[in-house]
């Protein structure tokens, strides 16, 4: 049996909690690729046993049980396995920098040997859906860290410094051996130590973080996120190595996430230049929304693949600016065969209004 005809029955085995046959089945593959493919026959080995003997599997890959809350005994991170995605879409300039990082932890030995630390932090704001998380799974992926995520639910507590207490102790746990450890939402534990109705307890997670980042070690990589710059504390922007801010992408970078995300269907690439000039002000995180949406309706309806696109393009976008409903209009005639009252039924506009858009590409409606 092929290697690739176990794939299908040990994720429905696993969905199902069949560990039985979870276990059965990875025994098999184990034995099919032990010569082929040693390292990952291994790995697959070690959690095995280790799953045998009632430890979590993930330890074999070293990642370990997060650190729990005193009180009630909830983890205070999420830790998961290195990211292996590709790269993100960045602006220039911002691409250049995380290049520079990358290149710089590369050659640490190099830099230590000359008494140079590597860079090891890293803060990033701009608004939603920019892609502050995935650059922080990407790195994790580049430098094969595992990846710890703060839970702020579990984290922020009603006790008086057990707040401090909680956020220290997911920095030990990340100091101990090379992670990388996110900290989103970050002006939820950074703010501004100028509130005068804490008693003290924001001062002191403050100038916790403030020693932490400080003295942060080169073999892990601290990362916070924020959309409210505004809120953090000035003394924070210091301490990092590197302030990135991430903006809504550009056209250019609109242009090469749609290409990214419609890469397979080429029915649908003729129509993306055009969504990424007229999608301004889209994030990252909506146009993968708007490509996954197409897609699927795509696939499952028989409907022309432009009628598809324009719908929830329009959907996403929801604007109603007549610059951009003349190029929308102006765009689509060239580009499908929609009439004049088909694009107004799309729009939710009247055939006149429509015309009005069109005026001076010799439309006559139909």
């Amino acid at each position: 049996m092929a290697i690739e005809s176990l794939l299908p029955r040990i994720i429905r085995a696993s969905l199902d909690n069949d560990f039985r046959t979870v276990r059965s089945l990875a025994i098999r593959a184990v034995r099919q690729i032990k010569d082929t493919h040693p390292k990952i026959a291994e790995e697959i080995a070690q959690a095995l046993e280790l799953h045998g003997v009632g430890v979590n599997t993930r330890r074999s890959v070293g990642v370990d049980n997060s650190p729990l809350d005193s009180t009630s005994r909830k983890s205070l991170a999420s830790v998961e396995e290195p990211y292996e995605i590709i790269s993100p879409v960045l602006s220039s300039d911002i691409k250049k920098q995380i290049d520079d990082f990358i290149k710089e932890r590369e050659n640490s030995t190099k830099l230590l040997s000359v008494g140079l630390t590597p860079p090891s932090s890293i803060l990033l704001y701009g608004p939603p859906g920019v892609g502050k998380t995935y650059l922080a799974k990407y790195l994790s992926g580049v430098f094969k860290l595992k990846f710890a995520t703060l839970d702020l639910a579990t984290s922020i507590s009603s006790y008086l410094g057990q707040t401090g207490q909680n956020l220290k102790n997911v920095l030990d746990y990340a100091r101990q051996e090379p992670t990388l450890l996110f900290l989103d939402e970050f002006d939820a534990v950074a703010k501004k130590r100028d509130d005068m109705s804490d008693l003290g307890e924001l001062k002191r997670i403050v100038n916790v973080l403030l020693k932490e980042i400080e003295d942060w070690p080169s073999h892990s990589i601290l990362m916070a996120a924020t959309n409210h710059p505004e809120l953090l504390d000035k003394a924070i922007w210091r301490r990092f190595d590197r302030v990135l801010e991430i903006n809504l992408p550009g056209e250019l970078e609109r242009l090469n996430i749609l290409q990214e995300q419609f890469q397979i269907e080429s029915t649908l690439k003729p129509f993306i230049p055009l969504l990424a000039s007229l999608s301004q002000g889209a994030s990252g995180a909506d146009l993968c929304k708007l490509a996954d949406r197409v897609k699927r309706r795509y696939v499952l309806d028989d409907i022309d693949p432009a009628e598809i696109i324009l719908k929830e393009f329009v959907f996403l976008m929801s604007k109603d600016e007549v610059s951009f409903n003349k190029a929308l209009c102006k765009a689509a005639r060239k580009m499908t065969k929609l009439s004049i009252r088909e694009l107004a039924e799309l729009l939710d506009k009247s055939p006149s209004t429509i015309q009005y858009y069109l005026k001076g590409d010799g439309e006559n409606g139909k």
